[in-house]
């Protein structure tokens, strides 16, 4: 099977574009999730809320047994929208700039088309998110019993891709998504008359000097073989011309593929702060926060999700060990509970997309038969009556 009913299709188009006109930021998708629980129910399959404070899971189930669980995200950005199309949003200083819409959508149709059609034997549970552009959502329902409540074998997710063409997908085995760390580094100088600096400790020199050596952490603290990186996207300090503060505060983001090397770019940027500031006559406290960890596909769940990939697109338009991203990806919670794969889909059409979170980016409509036709393929490989309990 490589296309959906044209009912569904269609439906999908009505969804995704009512979702793309009423963005809602994290953990308050609450129109969002009405009009999940509403559609799940009228398909009747059964619809659980509350996980996740607004995230919705629907169950289906056909027979006892094995189960696997299907994860869309809900959530849209804080970006103010600059397309004039006739879908686009309504909240002003908020968009699906990242596709989440038509991730719901398709999810939905797939629930759709799996809901009249059940063609596998077990259980699948669609799991609709909210929160993961940067809130941790995919964390929050986990933590709330969302595997102890929904028991499954694996759990899959899927994200459309710009830069791939519409009719492909990507996978990887091994990691497809970065961890996303974060620092905070509060510099305290001595703060004088800007005239008279000899007088004070001017925290905007150890700035400036941390700011230099930061980028020598992957190029000299690391191996070549490594991969990280690190941004300092933040500085802050000051309130009048004439004054060198007291204080500055820098921020910044890490990225990398693997637990091992967060504990060594810590441990350097920890170093770096402190011996630097100390250098200048200041002192550095460091704060650093492990936000999502990295997103790591597990061996016989991608060779399940490159089968069913193959099945709809064909074996040409899947690309496997494709070359991980180093943003980041709150589904890696659910694969660190539960061994699973993440996809991409391809979102490139006759010109090439808009890259994710631009202020112009829309989700290609065109791809929402192909996503919604892998999920349900891949429910129907995986829980065929009479293969091989799965995990």
């Amino acid at each position: 099977m490589n296309s959906m009913h044209p009912d569904t299709v269609s439906a999908m188009r009505r969804w995704r574009r009512d979702l793309h006109a009423h963005p809602e930021l994290a953990f308050n998708e609450f129109r969002t999730a009405d009009l999940v629980a509403r559609e799940l129910a009228a398909m009747g399959i059964d619809v659980h809320r509350g996980l996740g404070k607004t995230g919705v899971v629907g169950t289906l189930s056909t027979a006892p047994g094995r189960a696997i669980a299907l994860r869309a995200d809900m959530d849209a950005l804080p970006v103010r929208e600059m397309n004039t199309f006739t879908h686009c949003s309504r909240h002003a200083g908020t968009m699906h700039a990242c596709g989440h819409d038509g991730h719901t959508a398709m999810l939905l149709g797939a629930a759709r088309h799996l809901a009249t059609h059940p063609n596998f034997h077990g259980t699948v549970h669609f799991v609709f998110q909210p929160a993961e552009e940067g809130e941790g959502g995919g964390r929050a329902m986990v933590e709330d019993g969302l595997f102890e409540r929904f028991r499954c074998d694996a759990v899959y997710g899927m994200h459309n891709w710009p830069g791939l063409p519409a009719g492909t997908f990507a996978i990887n085995h091994g990691p497809m998504m970065a961890a996303l760390d974060t620092f905070e580094v509060t510099v305290q100088g001595r703060g004088t008359h800007a005239a008279m600096p000899e007088r004070g400790v001017d925290p905007f020199t150890t700035v400036a000097q941390i700011t230099m050596a930061l980028q020598t952490i992957p190029g000299r603290t690391l191996s070549a073989m490594d991969s990280a990186v690190v941004s300092l996207t933040q500085i802050h300090g000051g309130d009048a011309w004439n004054v060198i503060p007291d204080q500055v505060v820098m921020r910044g983001t890490v990225r990398c593929f693997s637990p091992d090397i967060q504990d060594r770019v810590e441990a350097a940027l920890q170093t770096i702060c402190r011996s630097t500031a100390e250098a200048h006559g200041a002192s550095a406290i460091v704060t650093y926060r492990r936000a999502y960890p990295p997103t790591i596909n597990t061996a016989r769940e991608t060779d399940i999700a490159i089968t069913a990939a193959r099945a709809v697109a064909g074996a040409d338009n899947v690309e496997i060990d494709c070359k991980p991203s180093m943003a980041s990806e709150d589904f890696a919670f659910m694969l660190q509970a539960k061994p699973g794969a993440y996809i991409w889909i391809g979102a490139d059409g006759a010109q090439a997309s808009l890259p994710l979170h631009n202020p112009r980016y829309d989700f290609n409509d065109d791809t929402l038969g192909l996503g919604a036709a892998y999920w349900v393929r891949l429910v129907e490989s995986v829980l065929e009556e009479g293969t091989a309990d799965h995990g």
